[in-house]
């Protein structure tokens, strides 16, 4: 009855605070990442909207100020489809902040039409894992002094469907918007066990998960018949107040203090696919992340 509750979208609830503590969210102007500000600021914390567009920011910093009775919101340029920006924001969150308690990796592409970020990397993947590996990379060091911390990644269902193609991971020899999200929310998955292991005994705990099928602006770029097709089940979708829960329960929950490295979904453990549990690819995939980013994880 609990899961079947969830699964319908009803509030997860709890009472737990944030006080003292600091969260980045990427991607906050809009859809969940949004919905996700406005509740982790009523808890008290302090929020960073980390955003590409800075007027719609803008707009989206008064709403969530309003909604959560919390004026230590913040809004930072961040664009995830260029690595210069990336390490500016990060250096600049290194610089002014004492602490990142959460970091929530929520922006994301949908299924857009062929492009390549600002280095060369497909747009899906580019934004959606090398941006958000990147930017976990640049601000660990702050994080790990920040314990208890936690680091969330927002994937999808749509990682199932997905393969991670290593000998061509920009899809340069061929190219299909659908199979390029999905191996997008793939490598979400796996870089997620990858950071669990490594970061087991220093406090810091990651988690992936599925928000649902929910109403945004991601909707966008599909086809026309995809289009059709969400029109005709949009009753059974989520809107963002909705989707959002699964991100705010891995922040919050108390009982997910001990686990690490897990996919979530409708606000509990769920199972993921046979490829997202395969150690072997999510180490290649970590290694060529990291070789084609230019970083070096201790």
């Amino acid at each position: 009855m609990e899961r079947l509750r969830r699964a319908f979208g009803c509030r997860w609830s709890s009472d737990v605070k944030l006080d003292g503590k600091t969260v980045i969210i990427t991607g906050a102007n809009t859809g969940i990442g949004k919905e996700t500000a406005v509740d982790l600021a009523k808890r008290g914390a302090r929020i960073i909207m980390a955003c590409r567009d800075m007027e719609k920011a803008s707009a989206a910093l008064k709403e969530v100020i309003e909604l959560s009775g919390n004026q230590n919101v913040v809004t930072r340029k961040l664009d995830l489809s260029d690595s210069k920006s990336i390490r500016e924001f990060a250096e600049a969150i290194n610089k002014e902040e004492e602490q990142v308690n959460i970091l929530i990796n929520n922006a994301g592409v949908m299924v857009c039409p062929y492009a390549k970020t600002a280095d060369g990397f497909e747009m899906q993947i580019g934004v959606n894992h090398m941006g958000h590996f990147l930017l976990t990379y640049l601000l660990m060091d702050l994080i790990k002094r920040s314990t208890p911390a936690r680091i969330i990644n927002v994937s999808s269902m749509a990682h199932s469907w997905g393969t991670i193609n290593l000998e061509d991971i920009n899809s340069e020899k061929s190219y299909d918007k659908n199979k390029a999200y999905s191996q997008s929310k793939l490598a979400n998955v796996l870089f997620t066990r990858s950071l669990g292991k490594k970061l087991q005994g220093t406090g810091v705990t990651v988690y992936a998960l599925h928000p649902g099928v929910v109403q945004t602006e991601l909707w966008r770029h599909l086809s026309k018949p995809q289009q059709a097709l969400f029109w005709m089940i949009k009753p059974f979708t989520k809107t963002s107040v909705q989707g959002a829960q699964t991100t705010i329960y891995c922040a919050v929950a108390p009982e997910l203090e001990t686990q690490t490295g897990g996919y979530y979904s409708d606000c509990a453990p769920a199972n993921c696919s046979r490829l997202a549990s395969d150690d072997d690819l999510a180490n290649r995939l970590w290694n060529l992340s990291s070789q084609m980013l230019g970083i070096s994880w201790d």
